[in-house]
């Protein structure tokens, strides 16, 4: 049994990475400042004694012990990590900094959940891990693009300097239960719109791409990241190589909802990237890691959530709105 902290742990994926790591015996210390993150996530989580709950703001110093670091901390959607930029890169630099400081001290493995936001608008397609990026250093998501890669920077900078166990796993877009009902992502947008027969708001022409992975997936990658050799350090890309255009994705919520709602079209916002699709050779090779659940799938337990969140909590899906 190891004990595990799992920074940014009420969040989306956060919540999901402290159940899968307590479903195999470890103990969990949960550490979250709930800015986007949820304590609906864990509340089933709190009567198991295995699991604690920190409230806290990692751009602080933190003093715990623990044997690994999963570091998920940080907004991840645009809405959110604009919302206060300077706060996200303070979040992105000086958490990672306090994060690698107490790897360091334990002596801990500890895994920097990146984004594929660091390869910015990319140039080349699918995004392989050597490719350095095409970002705007200064445009309105640079906050967060920047704030990534600089502490992919960083932990590699702290695996040369102090040999530090560190690992880079870059997250493309993920879905599933749990999502924020505003965190203004596509598939939370598209989903809540359909079930209550609202207008889709897609922006451009909707021919860019994503490519979606199923939260279980991506998890299943992370932790079979961290389980790997103190010699595989990353960054490894880790998501869904299907690849769909936005309105792709809309047609399909529309028809799985039943939906009356029409689709309308918005001006592209500024550095939206075109296409996004991961090259996951290594993530093959290296965690014998593809994700397995179908975007139909996927979509169907993600609308089933949602669908009940809007009965039984309808506050809160209109919170922001």
């Amino acid at each position: 049994m190891k004990r595990i902290l799992v920074t940014g742990g009420g969040g989306f994926l956060g919540s999901w990475l402290c159940e899968k790591l307590l479903e195999k015996g470890n103990e969990v210390i949960c550490v979250d400042n709930f800015f986007t993150g949820s304590k609906r996530n864990i509340y089933h989580l709190l009567n198991d004694p295995k699991f604690e709950l920190i409230r806290h703001d990692i751009t602080f110093p933190l003093y715990i012990e623990c044997d690994e670091i999963y570091n998920l901390a940080c907004p991840a959607s645009p809405i959110h990590y604009q919302h206060d930029p300077v706060q996200t890169v303070k979040t992105c630099v000086h958490g990672a900094i306090n994060m690698l400081g107490l790897a360091k001290r334990l002596n801990a493995k500890i895994l920097q959940a990146s984004t594929s936001e660091v390869y910015g608008d990319p140039a080349i397609h699918p995004q392989v891990e050597e490719y350095w990026g095409n970002v705007n250093p200064i445009g309105i998501r640079s906050c967060y693009d920047e704030g990534k890669r600089c502490a992919e920077t960083l932990f590699n900078c702290y695996r040369m300097q102090n040999s530090l166990r560190t690992k880079i796993i870059r997250i493309f877009n993920t879905y599933g239960p749990r999502m924020h009902p505003h965190d203004g992502r596509v598939v939370s947008n598209f989903i809540l719109q359909a079930l209550q027969n609202k207008d889709i708001t897609i922006y451009g022409d909707g021919s860019q791409t994503r490519s979606f992975c199923y939260r279980d997936d991506l998890i299943d990658g992370m932790i079979k990241l961290m389980a790997t050799d103190d010699d595989v350090t990353g960054p490894v890309n880790v998501g869904n190589p299907g690849e769909f255009t936005i309105l792709q994705l809309a047609e399909s919520v529309i028809e799985l909802t039943g939906s009356k709602s029409k689709i309308i079209r918005m001006p592209l916002p500024a550095d939206d990237p075109k296409q996004r699709k991961p090259d996951i050779s290594k993530a093959k090779k290296l965690l014998n890691w593809q994700p397995v659940t179908p975007l139909h799938e996927g979509l169907t337990k993600t609308i089933a959530y949602f669908d009940d969140l809007l009965k039984t909590d309808p506050d809160f899906c209109k919170a922001e709105e």
